[in-house]
């Protein structure tokens, strides 16, 4: 495993407490006393530069990441060799609820851009939450949430057509950056046009296409990973489409 970035050095507690971002991983109701337990079993916060690597894939699991500021995205080889681009990770996400059950990491977590991340040792974590039931609580509905919203993206992708899928998917990130207090008209997205079709099952070439059409129908401005959404109640219409992709015959 690469060296996981620079160390920070501050009050992991302090930081839990005072953290932007408190009220997507923390649960409502935790006490300063809990809150405090849980602080002090997390690791001083990770520094990863553009493109370095926090884990790899099949390193053995032993810790939970926050996302604090930054991107990631999640690169799996599957059994053809082939890299995809499997999770993006946002500030406020989790990362390793998937390594969990197999006891380690399927994919490779890459920073896409300066990015610095909480670690919680898996061990500790679960021992804590065994005597806070709140804690617990509040780890499984993330799981749960976790994976039902994966369901849905790829029920809302299977068979759907290119200008369905990135409507959806740019919903999508515009709704995650709502939720942590930004924009959800006008934010940046450190994914490549080839990272976002490996995510979509898209070629870069078919993103790069349905994005000029977007732009020429008025329903977004994009400069460089800028993406500006004019028409959310276009998108919406198109993200929502029942309309399928074509069979060869």
């Amino acid at each position: 495993m690469s060296n996981p970035g620079k160390e920070v050095g501050e009050s992991t507690v302090s930081q839990c407490l005072s953290c932007y971002l408190k009220a997507l991983c923390l649960p409502p109701d935790l006490s300063p006393d809990q809150a405090g337990a849980l602080g002090r079993i997390v690791d001083t916060p990770v520094r990863l530069e553009k493109r370095e690597s926090l884990i790899e894939q099949k390193a053995v699991f032993r810790h939970l990441f926050v996302v604090r500021t930054g991107s990631l995205k999640q690169l799996t080889t599957d059994a053809r060799s082939e890299m995809l681009v499997t999770a993006l990770y946002l500030p406020g996400d989790m990362i390793g609820f998937d390594a969990i059950g197999p006891g380690y990491y399927p994919g490779t977590i890459i920073a896409l851009e300066t990015s610095s991340l909480c670690r919680l040792p898996f061990q500790y974590l679960d021992e804590l939450s065994s005597r806070l039931p709140i804690l617990r609580h509040h780890l499984q509905r993330n799981i749960s949430k976790t994976m039902q919203e994966e369901r849905v993206r790829l029920h809302q992708l299977l068979s759907r057509t290119a200008e369905a899928r990135l409507a959806y998917f740019l919903l999508g990130i515009a709704d995650s950056f709502r939720r942590r207090g930004f924009s959800a008209r006008h934010f940046r997205l450190a994914l490549s046009r080839a990272d976002i079709g490996s995510y979509l099952g898209l070629t870069h070439e078919t993103v790069g296409r349905t994005l000029a059409a977007y732009q020429a129908q008025q329903l977004l401005y994009v400069s460089g990973r800028d993406y500006h959404l004019l028409d959310i109640v276009g998108l919406e219409r198109l993200a929502s489409s029942t309309g399928r992709r074509q069979k060869r015959a």
